[in-house]
């Protein structure tokens, strides 16, 4: 009889060719796939969390961490890091209030927030791109420096905003979807189109993977990295006036405060990568969603606040130390 037998040669083939496909898989589906596992677990650990009311909660919760967290997505994938995001939230909010209490006008407020979000952005750009700093010490100056000016500003406390309408941009639903949810899933769209199919967004990662090559390439590397700290301070712009409004009130003190830690947890843990170059916007939304489910649950077990940063931390570990593995 034939030998029907397949060749071990073949066998050795369709193995590597099974082995690289489940890499593969794994790699660009890692974050999706943990997302389900915890999201399975959290259902089987509290009856509670599927109710409809606590997944809004959950989405809320995670809505301006996750605008903040797109723009650190962009950042990052250039090579970059910024670590002043939780400080111009403040810086922002507090001169927004200002604005809207002295001319009455929301429409004014909001301007004004989207023009010193942005102006913190570029300025940002404008050390790294031109001054050749290091992102880590040019946004860790501009951490420093915009808390400092929102505390003064304020005298180190809170400001109210005497336009009631003004509370409405976070608290009104549509479809009984709150604003903020909405706001978040627009400016997730409107980045995921700049980043996966404009020239824009090709640069970014281009000046990621390998700035001199890119520089070579004949790509303005100056411009580009001004335009992705722009952007990032115009979303944390955005994140700001939800913060604002949601209450009606901004603190000098305690406003954004460590947000950007919890922007880079979300970014790495959507598999973008430290050295940039490497990263999806997709992937942060989920990355958001995990710490979001996770704050959420071990708030229904009754797990002490003070663990919840420990949880974190683990997280964050076990992200970089897979990513390194694929």
């Amino acid at each position: 009889m034939p030998n029907t037998q397949p060749k071990p040669s073949e066998e050795r083939k369709k193995k590597s060719f099974m082995s690289s496909r489940l890499s593969w898989l794994w790699s660009e589906y890692s974050v999706v796939i943990a997302f389900l596992i915890i999201y399975i677990v959290a259902s089987v650990m509290s009856p509670r969390f599927l109710d409809i009311g606590n997944q809004m909660n959950i989405l809320m919760q995670v809505s301006i961490i996750g605008i903040i967290a797109l723009g650190m997505t962009v950042i990052m994938l250039s090579g970059g890091i910024d670590l002043s995001v939780g400080s111009v939230l403040a810086l922002v909010g507090v001169i927004m209030v200002i604005a809207l209490n002295a001319t009455g006008n929301i429409l004014v407020a909001l301007l004004t927030a989207f023009i010193v979000g942005s102006f913190a952005g570029l300025l940002n750009g404008l050390m790294v791109a031109k001054g050749r700093i290091a992102s880590f010490i040019a946004t860790l100056g501009m951490m420093a420096a915009a808390r400092s000016i929102a505390l003064y500003i304020a005298d180190g406390g809170s400001m109210s905003g005497e336009v009631e309408d003004f509370s409405a941009i976070a608290n009104n639903d549509l479809w009984g979807i709150r604003y903020p949810i909405i706001v978040f899933v627009v400016m997730t769209v409107f980045v995921y189109i700049l980043m996966h199919k404009t020239r824009f967004g090709r640069y970014v990662y281009a000046i990621g993977s390998n700035e001199k090559a890119a520089l070579l390439s004949g790509i303005r590397v100056d411009r580009v990295k001004l335009g992705v700290y722009g952007l990032a301070g115009l979303l944390v712009s955005v994140a700001a006036i939800v913060e604002t409004s949601r209450l009606n009130s901004i603190s000098s003190s305690s406003s954004g405060m460590a947000y950007e830690l919890d922007a880079i947890a979300a970014v790495i843990i959507g598999g973008t990568r430290m050295t940039g170059g490497r990263g999806k916007i997709i992937g942060t939304v989920f990355g958001v969603l995990i710490l979001g489910i996770l704050n959420n649950m071990m708030n229904l077990m009754n797990v002490s606040p003070h663990l919840q940063g420990f949880v974190k931390g683990l997280i964050i570990v076990i992200a970089v130390l897979f990513q390194k593995r694929v």
